[in-house]
Order: C-alpha cells, then structure tokens, then sequence
C-alpha cells in the first residue's frame, strides 16, 4: 500500500484524484492539503463536494511547509498552480517521493521557455533534465522508471494522441504545418471564482493566438512546428480538438488507419472510431480519449474528444500512477 498526498485537492482536478486515488486498491489517501492562505482550508472536501459525502471526508490541511509530510508519504500529486508546483515539487522529491505534476512546472526541459510563457524563470534545471513527460501512450518505458511525472496539458493530449501515430508513420507532409483548433470547457480555467470565466459570462471565442503557452509545449513534444488555436465554450468540461493536416502523396485512408490501430490496439484509453467522428458526450466522465478522422485526396481531418479534468489531467495522472508502479494501467479508472 503506497501512502499518498493530493495537494490542491480542493480544485475540479484534485477532486478527481482524491476519487481516483480513494477507490484504488494499491492507495491510501494520507493527507489532503491546499495552500495554507486557501478559504478552503481545514474544511472537509465532502463540505465542498457533497457528491463525496460519506465517501471521502477528509479535512483539507493548510500546506506551508513540504517538510511536514514528505517523510510521511510515498507518492504526492501537485494539482497546483504552476509556480506552487515549481517551488514544492523539489522538496518532495529530495525526500525520495515520486511525484506526479499536473502543472506545467516541469513539461518542457529548456528554462527560457518558462520566463517567456509562464512569466517566471525556472530554478530547477536539473529536474527539468530529469522529468518525464507524462504523455501515457507514447512514454510508458519512460515513465515507468521515473521519479518526476510532468502530466501533460490538456489541449497538448488531446493534439498530441491525434497527430503523434500520423507523423511516426511518416504519413503527414510536414511543409504545411497541422491547424489544431480545440474547445474547452470552462472548468479548464479552475475553480477560483472568475469573470472572464464565468459559466453565464462566457461566450464562444478563441484566446491566446499565436501566443499560447501550450503551442510549444504540443510542438516540442510532436518534434514539428504547429498552429494551435484555443478555445472557451460555454459548458462545464470536456476538450473537441480538430486537427486540419496534409498528407504526403500517395498515402490513403487506409493507411491513416493503420497508423492509429498499429498506435493504440494495445492502448486500454485510447478508442479509435472505425467511422464517424466522436462527440463530448462520449467521454465527459470518463478516462478516455476518443479519436475519429476523414480524408479526401491529401487532406486529413482528425477529431478528438476528451474530458479535460480527466484524460487531460486526473485520470492520465493516474494512468502514469499505475505504468509507475506496475499496477494495471487502467486500474481505478474504468
């Protein structure tokens, strides 16, 4: 039995750990914690979501100091702001934890890249160098050794799992850069009460063109340049990724196809649609990522759905869990 600490717990993401965690077998909860200034500390996470009344009622301890529980726990989960990650995640790990990063703390090793798209200067090189990129498909012998999980985001998985079998195959003529427009759901945007994110105030519109700090963190990992166009809707959860790509000449709808079936056969949360592309209803909810595309002459079309607090965030954490520690990969999850 690993002992394991959720810091953050209080947020749409660490809720969803704390769930996962509460009914794996091979886990027990020791500590819920959120930042020692949170109004939510020393209240009950059932007080704030009562769908986990009776089921998990423990108290959210105010965090101020690392030291207090990294002797106490085997495994932590930072669903933390991103420079909260930076600061604590090295004091866990020199204590020996493994730790799983739901920020963008860790994703990307080049420190240059955090002072211009995160607004602050890495201070850690060396756990950027030793990292994983925790992208669970494509990184399992990777992640399966490490001791720093950096999950990635949740645009970044859903553009990642679509594109990543078409370029491996050598499939997609990368002269014409992949168009990745993607919708999210304001839960994205976390739990911190916002106007410019308020359910009633949000209208469809894109953000952050040309300048969002997921573009490179999709297009460093996918080794090919990229343009990627987010999205705000206005309902509670889920990720629509459409990905307008070419192909090379010759190639068919077939071989996309057996690019994606060679890619994720084997791969439990990875379901490729034969026909027909996927909707969020498919997948809010659930832990996978669902993967649907079209053809015509060069042209390709590919669409992926997932629910972004989940197979963009709680559930591919855990999914990096279990590869860690050899439980069965979808354990907890379906």
């Amino acid at each position: 039995m690993l002992n394991t600490l959720i810091v953050g717990a209080s947020g749409y993401a660490g809720v969803e750990l704390a769930t996962f965690l509460n009914r794996h077998p091979h886990m027990n909860i020791t500590a819920l914690a959120v930042s020692a200034q949170s109004p939510d500390a020393g209240k009950r996470l059932s007080d704030l979501h009562p769908q986990l009344k009776g089921v998990i009622d423990l108290p959210l301890q105010p965090l101020s100091n690392a030291a207090e529980w990294a002797d106490k726990v085997d495994v932590v989960f930072l669903a933390t702001a991103h420079e909260v990650s930076h600061d604590l995640a090295p004091e866990f790990l020199k204590a020996g934890c493994v730790v799983f990063d739901l920020s963008g703390a860790f994703r990307v090793n080049d420190g240059a890249f955090y002072t211009q798209y995160y607004g602050f200067p890495h201070q850690h090189a060396d756990w950027l160098d030793k990292a994983v990129y925790g992208l669970a498909e494509w990184n399992r012998e990777a992640i399966a050794q490490a001791q720093l999980v950096a999950v990635p985001g949740c645009y970044p998985t859903a553009a990642q799992l679509s594109l990543k079998p078409l370029l491996d195959a050598g499939l997609i003529n990368e002269a014409q850069w992949p168009v990745i427009n993607a919708t999210s759901g304001v839960s994205g945007a976390g739990r911190k009460a916002n106007l410019n994110t308020s359910l009633c105030e949000v209208s469809l519109q894109a953000y952050g063109l040309f300048n969002h700090r997921h573009q490179p963190e999709i297009a460093v990992h996918l080794g090919t340049p990229v343009i990627f166009t987010p999205h705000l809707g206005n309902f509670p959860r889920g990720i629509l990724a459409t990905t307008t790509c070419r192909l090379n000449p010759g190639v068919t709808r077939e071989d996309v196809a057996q690019a994606f079936h060679n890619a994720y056969n084997d791969k439990p949360l990875v379901r490729v649609y034969e026909e027909g592309v996927p909707a969020l209803k498919a997948v809010v909810g659930l832990p996978y990522c669902d993967i649907g595309f079209a053809v015509q002459g060069e042209h390709l079309i590919v669409v992926a759905a997932e629910d972004n607090l989940l197979k963009g965030a709680a559930s591919q954490a855990v999914q990096c869990l279990n590869i860690r520690f050899g439980f069965p990969e979808t354990q907890s999850l379906i």
